[in-house]
């Protein structure tokens, strides 16, 4: 039994284990692996803080972009509609020039119309008293003729223009 290699293995093993724990070597161990796990338990709550402040920030995120989509549709909306309001202003404003411009030209027909009825009046009534003056010139002779002419003449052009 003395001479087996176990037994001396053995043996010094548990003299080993008598001089760390007579030296405190299981303590320090301890502490150290203590204080390793405190650190490892450091990191993990350091880790879930992250992890929640990076959450906190996507749905900040998230938001923002959900408020600035809705905020992009409204500008959309708010163009469009805009954008039709001109257009049917425009369409209004058109409609109203084209009116004014057709009121304008019928007025200025109607008048070139009426221009040319006086200019067409007063040439007949023209007419007829030259035709007028030549006939009773020749009938009439003498100052009955010419108080005739100028009364004659005078009532023509009152009644012709």
């Amino acid at each position: 039994m003395f001479f087996d290699p176990e037994t001396w293995v053995a043996v010094a093993f548990v003299i080993l284990m008598v001089v760390f724990g007579y030296l405190g070597v299981f303590k320090s161990a301890m502490s150290a692996l203590d204080k390793r796990a405190e650190r490892i338990k450091a990191e993990l709550d350091d880790a879930t803080r992250l992890k929640q402040e990076a959450a906190k920030v996507l749905a900040d995120y998230k938001a923002r972009s959900a408020s600035a989509e809705r905020e992009a549709a409204d500008i959309i909306a708010n163009a469009r509609s805009e954008a039709e309001r001109i257009a049917t202003e425009a369409k209004a404003k058109m409609e109203d020039f084209v009116a004014r411009r057709t009121k304008t030209a019928e007025s200025k027909i109607a008048l070139a119309e009426a221009q040319a009825l006086a200019d067409v009046r007063a040439a007949a009534a023209e007419a007829a008293v030259q035709a007028a003056s030549t006939i009773l010139s020749q009938s009439v002779k003498g100052q009955v003729a010419d108080d005739l002419l100028a009364k004659g003449i005078t009532e023509v052009r009152q009644k012709l223009n």
